[in-house]
């Protein structure tokens, strides 16, 4: 079932809402999850889909969480995006169409992709394997 854009405005933080469902771009090095390194998973923050692991992210430098690879091939949905003068590859949920971010061919052995994701389009659930440390 999709969701109207006031459910989503009622739902979302307004940078949430202009990022996933306007396509804009948050500023570099400003989002949650540009410097965030615990394991686990991240979902969309629109429909709650796995996207990616924390186990494919890695410090590209550019201020935005990168990825070098989607959870799966069917999670995301890639499509050429002109605007800005430039001709890139948009990443979109596949399940609720929101604007994730743009991938790009510089990334990382072995896919050689870098998944630049806007950390507003995303929310994060740790492993549940995972213990907190205690101080002894």
């Amino acid at each position: 079932m999709k969701k109207t854009d006031r459910e989503y405005k009622k739902e979302l933080s307004e940078i949430e809402y202009r990022v996933t469902r306007e396509a804009a771009t948050e500023r570099p090095f400003t989002g949650k999850f540009w410097d965030h390194w615990d394991e686990g998973k991240y979902r969309c923050v629109c429909c709650d889909t796995p996207l990616f692991l924390s186990s494919t992210k890695f410090d590209a430098g550019c201020g935005w969480p990168s990825y070098s690879a989607p959870l799966n091939n069917a999670a995301i949905v890639e499509q050429k995006d002109m605007t800005h003068g430039m001709i890139r590859t948009e990443v979109r949920c596949s399940h609720c169409d929101a604007h994730l971010g743009h991938v790009f061919d510089d990334g990382p052995w072995p896919t050689g992709l870098r998944y630049c994701i806007n950390s507003a389009s995303l929310k994060f659930e740790p492993n549940s394997n995972i213990k907190p440390s205690s101080d002894k």
